[in-house]
């Protein structure tokens, strides 16, 4: 968004996993008062509130078809009405949407709609597990550890990165900022340790460690 055409204009993020399934149509396109119960005033949604910038939607999997079908509907025609309204309102957004699933798979299932589908997938961006990217573990490790505990980031031993690096990741860079953090609370500030770590990356700083042994190192 910063480096887009769009950066003057507002970035806005929406997870739509995290709102009730009854309340994700009003998030997305607003309401007008009175359009359900305990609607007591006009609500602008996300839509509205990214005009002229960009939309990200985290985890469009989890949207129910009905609301699907409206999303759709708003991306085609680049207009909505807001919940208990008739007045189109116009947008010009970009909408970029995330998802850990596979989308194919949930098409086939009937769970997700294929014309939505395509609809957003004009350029598609897949991002590989940290497991198939292992250079890029230490790296987002470091600059996790430069926003959890700023000015002066804790530093990994020799041991703990090699951990950090053997361990297959299976949340990825969520799982990685926890472990990160859990081993700050008991480093203290101190340097990271294997000691730190989760008994699994403790383990493998062990091999690491036996490793080098091994090798007279």
């Amino acid at each position: 968004h910063d480096l887009s055409d769009r950066r003057d204009g507002p970035f806005v993020a929406l997870n739509c996993a995290a709102v009730p399934e009854g309340l994700l149509e009003s998030e997305l396109f607003g309401h007008e008062k009175g359009a359900f119960t305990g609607a007591d005033a006009r609500r602008t949604g996300r839509f509205e509130a990214a005009d002229g910038g960009t939309l990200l939607l985290y985890e469009i999997a989890e949207m129910r078809p009905p609301v699907q079908a409206r999303l759709l509907r708003a991306l085609q025609e680049r207009s909505f009405e807001r919940l208990g309204g008739n007045t189109p309102v116009r947008v010009d957004i970009r909408v970029v949407a995330a998802t850990n699933r596979h989308l194919h798979a949930d098409i086939a299932a009937g769970r997700f709609r294929e014309d939505l589908y395509y609809r957003l997938a004009v350029v598609e961006l897949a991002m590989p597990p940290l497991r198939d990217r292992r250079e890029d573990i230490l790296p987002t490790a470091q600059h996790l550890l430069g926003r959890l505990r700023p000015p002066s980031p804790a530093r990994l031993t020799a041991e703990a990165a090699a951990g950090l690096t053997l361990y297959d990741w299976p949340g990825n860079v969520r799982e990685l900022a926890n472990v990160l953090e859990r081993a700050l609370l008991f480093a203290g500030t101190g340097d990271i340790a294997p000691e730190h770590l989760p008994p699994a990356l403790r383990e493998l700083c062990d091999r690491f460690a036996a490793a080098l042994a091994g090798l007279g190192v």
